[in-house]
């Protein structure tokens, strides 16, 4: 029983080192022009080796879609269930946001780039984690209206330019740079909320 475990940890590992590697090479040149031939020279391994850790090239685009999806959404639903006010919520949805998305640049780039590329039925359940995702956002800029802190707006404006700047991070974030993702999750949420906090000096 063992034995077999450390088999199935084994494949496991194999197959996320395949993906791994897939998504430095989509991010590199893009979903549809990277061969399953290119990514076994980067794997080591002959190209119908693959097929034993993968069905099909859209495997890799749609596990890592849906992995990092669920794993936005699980983070953005345990905040809004958690009884903060709204710029709290709103300052720990973008920080979660930003430490996800940074924690893998290449697998970032294939959920915020490449998602086109999935067929049905998967391009129509990842449109609704999406869509999903985008309502748990508004619902914090919608509590903060409620709540007084924020002053009115365009609920689907206000939610479309938080997603826009934290998206945007992929394009010029360097792990080795001087802000870590904290700092930079900090500074999106400074700015984000200048725009939307109501001045108190006119309640």
């Amino acid at each position: 029983m063992h034995n077999k475990l450390t088999v199935v940890s084994m494949s496991q590992e194999k197959k996320e080192l395949i993906i791994s590697k897939a998504n430095a090479l989509i991010q590199k040149s893009g979903y549809a022009a990277m061969g399953m031939r290119e990514l076994a020279k980067a794997v080591g391994i002959e190209a119908p080796s693959l097929y034993n850790h993968l069905q099909s090239k859209e495997e890799i685009l749609n596990q890592t879609c849906f992995t990092l999806g669920r794993k936005l959404l699980i983070a953005l639903e345990e905040v809004n269930d958690i009884y903060f006010d709204a710029e709290q919520k709103l300052r720990t949805a973008i920080r979660n946001h930003v430490e996800i998305i940074t924690h893998d640049l290449s697998a970032a780039y294939v959920f915020i780039h490449e998602w086109k590329h999935l067929s049905e039925p998967s391009l129509s359940e990842f449109k609704q984690l999406r869509d999903k995702y985008e309502a748990g956002i508004r619902e914090i800029v919608e509590a903060g209206e409620k709540e007084g802190i924020f002053k009115e707006t365009d609920l689907k404006f206000a939610t479309l330019s938080i997603l826009s700047a934290v998206n945007w991070i992929i394009e010029w974030y360097k792990p080795e740079g001087t802000m870590t993702p904290i700092q930079i999750a900090e500074k999106i949420s400074d700015f984000i909320l200048q725009g939307l906090t109501r001045d108190k000096r006119f309640n």
